[in-house]
């Protein structure tokens, strides 16, 4: 009876670990992110990035559809744009919904605390990049396509939803060209989206040929 009795104990304390385990790892998962977080992840600017947004997209694409021979695998790709390394990153898991730009309700609150973050007076003076990533294991085309659309749907979130201005946000999508875990190129982590500090909000610029200083009238002559 004893030995049953050890047996069932033992059989109920692996049991409750079993059912512990998943709970612990989906609360691991699902940490909320804070402004606080992102604050003090973003908050670090130094100089600003000399990273011009429209051709970053284009060389994404181009390379993206790479298929010679001597093509390295996913792991020993050179990073695309090695510069973004340097920036200061906050890195989140926004869900989506399977293979679409389609943001899934869960992730509106982390972007909305996002969004806190960004108009903090510590964060406001700064414009950021929203880059996606895609992890590895379809196409690398499609892949391009995708994180273009998922990091454009973020910015358009932010925007429409949580009214950050758009002049602040550019989103660019690097597909599976610069994993965030080239070891592990299939894993999780490299279809996290990016917010990187980049540059300050450009100045209002000054009229290029400002108007002459209208001519001074001469006193009318006095009639004698």
């Amino acid at each position: 009876m004893r030995a049953l009795t050890r047996g069932l104990c033992g059989a109920g304390l692996i049991g409750a670990l079993l059912l512990a385990a998943p709970l612990a790892r989906a609360q691991t998962q699902t940490a909320a992110v804070t402004r606080e977080d992102v604050i003090a992840k973003l908050n670090h600017f130094e100089t600003p990035a000399e990273i011009d947004v429209p051709a970053l997209r284009q060389q994404v694409l181009e390379r993206s559809r790479s298929r010679g021979k001597n093509e390295p695998p996913p792991q020993k790709r050179p990073p695309i744009a090695p510069d973004l390394i340097k920036l200061p990153a906050f890195d989140v898991d926004i869900k989506f919904d399977v293979d679409t730009p389609i943001v899934l309700p869960e992730s509106y609150q982390t972007i909305g605390r996002i969004a806190d973050a960004l108009t903090h007076s510590s964060l406001l003076p700064y414009t950021f990049l929203i880059v996606g990533h895609v992890e590895s294991g379809g196409r690398r085309d499609n892949a391009a396509l995708l994180s273009q659309r998922r990091a454009d749907a973020v910015r358009d979130i932010l925007v429409n939803t949580f009214k950050i201005a758009t002049k602040r946000l550019h989103p660019v999508g690097l597909g599976e060209e610069q994993l965030l875990d080239p070891a592990r190129p299939n894993g999780p982590v490299n279809a996290q989206t990016q917010f990187l500090t980049v540059a300050k909000v450009a100045d209002a610029e000054p009229p290029a040929h400002p108007a002459p200083a209208a001519a001074a009238k001469k006193p009318a002559k006095k009639k004698h």
